[in-house]
């Protein structure tokens, strides 16, 4: 039987492996939503719907990717 800090070291050297993939897809999920209220105050205020709510929702998608992608590929050099 493991004794608890044998455990506990075993798990911390799991959070810190994947520690930096954690919040990858919680900031896609924000960049694109970010951008989908950024799109919509913009078409309120120039009369536009739905034109600047759909071309920011497309710019924080692909925003969003590129960021996910270009990290992702950081933190495997690591």
């Amino acid at each position: 039987m493991e004794k608890e800090p044998d455990k506990l070291k075993g798990i911390n050297k799991v959070y810190r492996e994947i520690g930096p993939y954690l919040g990858l897809g919680m900031q896609l999920a924000l960049t694109v939503t970010i951008m989908v209220f950024v799109g919509f105050w913009l078409d309120e205020k120039f009369d536009t719907k739905p034109v600047l709510t759909v071309v920011f929702s497309l710019l924080g998608v692909f925003a969003g990717m590129y960021n996910f992608i270009k990290n992702a590929i950081n933190s495997g050099k690591k």
